[in-house]
């Protein structure tokens, strides 16, 4: 028997065009897409302000997080994509504040463009859980 594969859904329209989860566990691996900031509707959140975007894509992830039975705590590795690396300093902030005593591996790179030109920041995170797993309902 393989281990046990759980994917938290993203919850937008594009899941089931792109073929993607917002997170996947497999034990106690816990794997979060590239997360960006946009509400549940698809609306940009933090227009023009890196460090809003930062903040709400960070509550994205706990939220994933939690769902997948993990939490912040967990994170061991962090990618931060900026569109501007003059914002380095705001998603910085941001990340420290959620991570400041946890301390993950953390790569920050400046990249062309985001889907939307309006977005400044997206955040992919990887955990190991020392949960068991998402709790069933």
């Amino acid at each position: 028997m393989g281990v046990k594969r759980t994917n938290i859904p993203a919850g937008t329209s594009w899941e089931d065009v792109v073929g993607y989860s917002r997170a996947v566990r497999v034990g106690s691996h816990i794997h979060i897409s590239g997360t960006v900031a946009t509400d549940s509707t698809g609306a940009i959140v933090g227009f023009n302000d890196a460090y809003r975007q930062a903040k709400h894509i960070l509550e994205k992830i706990e939220t994933a997080l939690k769902a997948a039975g993990g939490s912040l705590k967990d994170v061991v590795r962090t990618r931060v994509y900026v569109t501007d690396m003059d914002h380095w300093q705001q998603v910085g902030k941001a990340h420290g504040e959620a991570f400041k005593s946890i301390r993950p591996a953390t790569t920050l790179v400046q990249i062309a463009r985001l889907i939307d030109p309006q977005l400044l920041v997206e955040i992919e995170a990887d955990a190991i859980a020392t949960d068991a797993g998402p709790k069933k309902s």
